[in-house]
């Protein structure tokens, strides 16, 4: 018996690690909304790639890196992609990715859950909360949110809400495995 204490409380010290996930990017999309002359404007990035270790009964040490390539938006407007892209919009040139880092996660009760975290965009980072929900089935995870930031917060575009509103609704549908 005094052999098998010291192992229990090597154990009980021991921290957790949540469980890594690796997204299925074919059954997932991360994109945005935004108003464009008063008219919903909706468009996806078909490059990006999540890094994200979580388990509902580990948020301690729950945390997800997400970096997108900008140059990747795509919509079923054409002529707005290049402006989107081009130096008004995100200046995927000069700025090619965004990145969002998350800092912690909170339970809000069910699978409803909210992440908090940095975006940077255009060269400004600025605190983000993303609430989302998740369902957890064996060994896969679906997971839908969605938040609301300002493109002029990130410097992205011009100050005036003509033609494009300065609110853009970013959205995730997101599936994953446990690794």
């Amino acid at each position: 018996m005094k052999r098998l204490l010291p192992l229990a409380l090597l154990l009980a010290a021991t921290p957790a690690f949540a469980a890594h996930w690796t997204v299925d990017t074919a059954k997932s999309k991360l994109g945005f909304t935004a108003q464009w002359s008063k008219q919903p404007f909706v468009a996806t990035f078909k490059t990006w790639k999540a890094n994200i270790d979580f388990d509902p009964a580990d948020l301690a040490h729950a945390k997800a890196d997400v970096t997108i390539d900008l140059g990747s938006e795509t919509s079923s407007e054409s002529e707005f992609d290049d402006a989107i892209k081009g130096a008004q919009g995100f200046a995927a040139g000069q700025f090619p990715q965004a990145r969002f880092v998350t800092t912690g996660f909170k339970s809000k009760g069910g699978n409803a859950y909210v992440a908090t975290g940095a975006l940077s965009l255009h060269g400004m980072t600025r605190p983000v909360t993303l609430p989302f929900t998740l369902t957890i089935a064996g060994k896969t995870a679906h997971m839908t949110g969605g938040t609301v930031v300002m493109r002029t917060d990130f410097g992205v575009g011009q100050a005036s809400t003509d033609p494009v509103a300065h609110e853009v609704t970013v959205t995730v549908d997101l599936t994953a495995t446990a690794q």
